[in-house]
């Protein structure tokens, strides 16, 4: 399935994380990102919510779910989908069933390491665990999170089989905005996937800029910034718990920027 331009994320929604996965389908998500990672994730109750939604009469075919198979350094050791001793190939074999049981279906669209593993042995362990998902047509595609390090990733995509199809990074000024990053994944056909999109950029947002353009089409600044996003090459995650916001963010789709609207925006990512 390809996937759609704006993905709804479902870290640190507690015990209202089905309730709003739920409503971001119902008004027009088509993509959820969530993760094996019970210390900020409840991908349980994603899973309830699909449930909910799929009552409402939407189809599992139509939407394009992405989960997380989370090393143990991000865990929190009490309450893990997988035991401390047990080995990376069986941690990640732990993992992954759990999150298709918590999902509630037996097909993954999207498979990510959530961060890279060290040393290059490990990663590439990993890689070939996740790639057998992939072979054995469990899983859609495989990539990677927080992975701001372009010698690591070009390292990982000569050494795999499968390569990575995703690279998902918090988009913010601290790192350039992944621009060397987001220029070779184009070059690979990696789609770059960007979180924290709104959250680390407030200040580009709120830019007057942002405001004209949003009083021209009609539309909040946020999803001023979302298009601008999509157009050049960045899927970004949205993480509103407002249904009005969800239904606003769903015009994404509802008009283009200009090529010089895009560059004058551009000029902001410093």
């Amino acid at each position: 399935m390809e996937i759609p331009n704006i993905i709804y994320g479902t870290a640190w929604k507690k015990y209202s994380t089905s309730f709003l996965v739920k409503q971001a389908i119902l008004e027009g998500f088509r993509a959820i990102d969530t993760a094996g990672q019970p210390k900020h994730y409840h991908e349980d109750l994603v899973g309830k919510g699909l449930e909910d939604a799929y009552r409402s009469g939407i189809k599992r075919e139509s939407l394009f779910l992405q989960t997380k198979y989370t090393p143990i350094e991000g865990q929190d050791k009490t309450n893990m989908p997988y035991l401390e001793r047990d080995s990376v190939v069986t941690q990640i074999e732990k993992s992954f069933k759990r999150s298709k049981e918590n999902l509630r279906t037996k097909y993954i669209d999207s498979y990510l390491l959530h961060s890279p593993v060290f040393p290059s042995k490990r990663l590439l362990e990993v890689w070939d665990v996740m790639s057998g998902l992939v072979k054995n047509k469990e899983v859609g595609q495989i990539g990677i999170c927080n992975c701001y390090d372009l010698d690591v990733l070009i390292y990982l995509y000569e050494k795999s089989e499968i390569k990575p199809s995703i690279v998902q990074n918090r988009f913010y000024s601290q790192t350039g905005y992944d621009k060397e990053i987001r220029k070779w994944c184009k070059e690979k056909s990696i789609v770059y996937q960007g979180f924290w999109t709104l959250t680390a950029n407030q200040t580009i947002v709120d830019s007057s800029l942002v405001f004209d353009l949003s009083e021209k089409y009609r539309v909040n600044q946020a999803t001023i910034f979302y298009r601008f996003l999509n157009h050049i090459g960045i899927v970004p995650l949205n993480g509103t718990t407002n249904t009005e916001h969800m239904r606003e963010d769903m015009k994404i789709n509802s008009f283009e920027l200009t090529k010089n609207e895009i560059e004058w925006l551009e000029v902001l990512l410093k």
